[in-house]
């Protein structure tokens, strides 16, 4: 192994991953350092979802009712650590104050042209990686049995259609025909046809890791903690002895702001963790689809392991140990919507959703620091947003002109 590099990328997540993809198509040398295994935290666990009709992130409630049924845990989709309420405090005021309607049109509009490409990059990524096996383009569906909120779900898709989301309203009838093995009394669905579907995220990073040695880059395990200006450069610690590189690029995930906070750079980043767990159906039920239970908040998402049952958000410690109360109180309800059989991992598996308080996410240089870059804080989207952000990175970093204007995600802005 070289010991100088022409970049750092640190963090194997798919979004490093992919950003050192990127940048070393534009012919540089790229070492990528991380202390665990690719794709192997957070980008192990979501709903496999290339989300392109997500047009609109999540956002805080605004109405007080709404406030008070988060913080009491009356909602399935979020949970709180009342001993984490205290830390979390002031990014959550900030973050109620950019969902805002106005505010969160805002965000929307500025996270607009990463949602846009997200697909056509990831795709150019998958082919390169012969990785087309692990991609099902079948989109995905939220369905609910609620007559009332399948109207405001219909009112919600005529507010994302001027933004090039295509979508299919789906009847019960419709609905049952999709998925004949849903037990659950569905009134409708639409059925979000854009997006693509991973069926196993973890085998992603992998391929793609795959595809950067066969390119020449080296992947190593290291320290990112070490990282440290050192002439022109920049210094990290590894397994096989310190390595520098003329550039680097923090891409650590819910890590991303302690590292950066050494340095000088004041991000306040919220934790959101999430939990998953595989299923295999019984006898021969088949889930077709992705599919998001908006009367129970959650997804169900069909993988190479089983069929993986996602949560929504839980608000606490990052390096806390896992409560998984939320996935205890959805397993039940999906059961008794789907013919889930015996759990795949003995429990629940957790992982940290790196989340700014305004949505989007931290991409572009460090003004501080010569050859410093960040990449991280995509919320519920590392996975959608991957590719895009290692595109806008390395044409920043190249010189080149951005396909979009990266001023929304500088790390200024905080």
């Amino acid at each position: 192994m070289q010991k100088n590099y022409d970049c750092l990328v640190l963090g194997a997540g798919i979004v490093g991953l992919a950003t050192a993809l990127k940048i070393q198509e534009r012919g540089r040398s790229v070492l990528l350092v991380d202390k665990g295994e690719a794709g192997a935290a957070t980008s192990y666990g979501n709903a496999g979802i290339i989300e392109r009709s997500s047009i609109f992130p999540h956002a805080f409630p605004q109405q007080l009712g709404e406030i008070l049924s988060v913080i009491g845990n009356k909602r399935l989709d979020v949970r709180f650590h009342w001993n984490a309420l205290m830390s979390a405090a002031p990014f959550l005021y900030r973050y109620w104050r950019a969902s805002s309607p106005e505010r969160h049109l805002e965000t929307a509009k500025a996270a607009l042209p990463l949602i846009e490409n997200c697909m056509a990059e990831h795709m150019l990524l998958v082919e390169a990686a012969g990785a087309q096996h692990l991609i099902r383009q079948t989109g995905w569906l939220k369905f609910t049995r609620n007559p009332e909120k399948m109207e405001k779900y219909l009112k919600d898709l005529e507010t994302v259609k001027p933004y090039g989301v295509k979508a299919e309203v789906v009847d019960a009838k419709g609905f049952a025909l999709k998925e004949p093995h849903i037990t659950a009394p569905v009134v409708g669905a639409v059925h979000y046809t854009d997006p693509a579907n991973v069926t196993d995220p973890q085998e992603l990073s992998r391929a793609y890791l795959r595809l950067f040695e066969q390119r020449g880059g080296v992947f190593v395990k290291g320290d990112a903690r070490s990282m440290d200006p050192s002439g022109d450069g920049w210094r990290v610690d590894t397994v096989q002895g310190a390595v520098t590189g003329r550039e680097i690029v923090l891409a650590l995930g819910p890590w991303s702001a302690e590292i950066a906070g050494t340095l000088g750079y004041h991000v306040p980043l919220g934790i959101k963790r999430g939990y998953h767990r595989h299923y295999r159906p019984v006898g021969n039920a088949v889930l077709n689809h992705t599919l998001y239970d908006a009367d129970y908040s959650y997804c169900a998402a069909p993988m190479l392991k089983g069929v993986r049952i996602t949560t929504g958000a839980e608000f606490a410690f990052r390096d806390g140990p896992p409560t998984p109360d939320q996935m205890n109180e959805i397993e039940p309800l999906a059961r008794s919507t789907f013919p889930l059989g015996e759990a795949v991992e003995a429990d629940p598996w957790m992982g940290s959703r790196p989340c700014t308080p305004d949505m989007l996410p931290v991409i572009g240089r460090g003004s501080k620091h010569k050859g410093l870059w960040f990449a991280f804080g995509h919320s519920h989207h590392g996975l959608t947003h991957a590719a895009v952000t290692g595109r806008l990175v390395a044409e920043m970093m190249s010189g080149e002109k951005t396909f979009c204007d990266p001023t929304p995600y500088r790390i200024e802005r905080f």
